[in-house]
């Protein structure tokens, strides 16, 4: 069985790459020179016409989703399009929780997605992520520093959990049987909050740090002032306030069901750091 992974040097991606070592596995990918390890072929999200050979002779593809919020669907109707032209044996996608019937920003392109891959006749699987701990983690050291997590979550729980943990999913569903048509809500064993976080984070390294809960715009404020862009400033201060209306507080337990093991803690990864 040949298992087809796309975007294949991004974080998920490798990772994923990581855990099918040993299976008949190759990678797709817009810079196919950067893959180390497997077989890889040029197949560009923005450039169509790249991606049906691409995904020639693929029994299983693990499609993860694009990684720029507003760009992801005329990206995955090109996917789709593809595996139907290739002929596809079956579709595993990177979705988000509850999917279809989320409050979360970042929903509706997955919804549409999802969609499209039931459109095109393709037996499915949706691994519908939670949040990444990642997500929190990538400036620590200012975050230390300055002895603050901003946010606009209020108490919302998260039940994030890491990167690993979901690649080892994926893998997971690739490589076994019995998951055709189904969709899994992929998270943490246990949620938290933003304050539970910060907490974590100041005994982990000895320093006192505290959540900071902030008016949506103010926290839009505060991210652009840090770099980042207006618009993705925008989308993550209302990710925010859906997390604190519930979002993404959802355990299920499919995620540890999966992998046969605990999901990682935050103290867990934080100790990694």
């Amino acid at each position: 069985m040949t298992i087809t992974v796309t975007g294949a040097t991004g974080h998920l991606g490798q990772l994923i790459l990581r855990e099918l070592k040993g299976q008949d596995v190759r990678a797709v990918a817009r810079r196919p020179e950067a893959v180390d390890g497997v077989a890889a072929r040029l197949g560009d999200y923005d450039r169509p016409e790249t991606l049906a050979d691409a995904l020639a002779g693929t029994d299983t593809l693990v499609f993860v989703s694009a990684s720029e919020a507003g760009k992801r669907l005329p990206q995955h109707r090109a996917v789709v399009d593809a595996a139907i032209e290739a002929k596809v044996g079956r579709i595993v996608y990177t979705s988000i929780t509850h999917a279809d019937t989320n409050s979360i920003p970042l929903a509706p392109e997955h919804k549409a997605t999802e969609e499209l891959i039931k459109a095109s006749g393709i037996p499915y699987t949706f691994l519908r992520n939670n949040w990444y701990i990642e997500n929190y983690t990538g400036n620590l050291g200012a975050t230390v520093e300055n002895g603050a997590v901003l946010g606009a979550a209020g108490n919302g729980r998260i039940a994030a959990a890491t990167r690993a943990d979901f690649a080892a999913a994926a893998a997971v569903v690739a490589t076994t049987e019995g998951h055709e048509n189904k969709a899994y809500e992929l998270g943490g064993d246990r949620a938290f909050t933003l304050t539970e976080l910060a907490e974590a984070i100041s005994q982990r390294f000895g320093k006192p740090v505290v959540y900071r809960d902030l008016p949506a715009d103010e926290y839009q404020a505060a991210l652009e002032s840090f770099g980042v862009p207006a618009g993705f400033a925008h989308v993550l201060a209302q990710v925010d306030v859906t997390i604190a209306q519930g979002s993404l507080d959802v355990v299920t337990g499919d995620l540890s069901r999966l992998i046969g093991r605990p999901t990682t803690t935050v103290a867990e990864f934080l100790q990694k750091l």
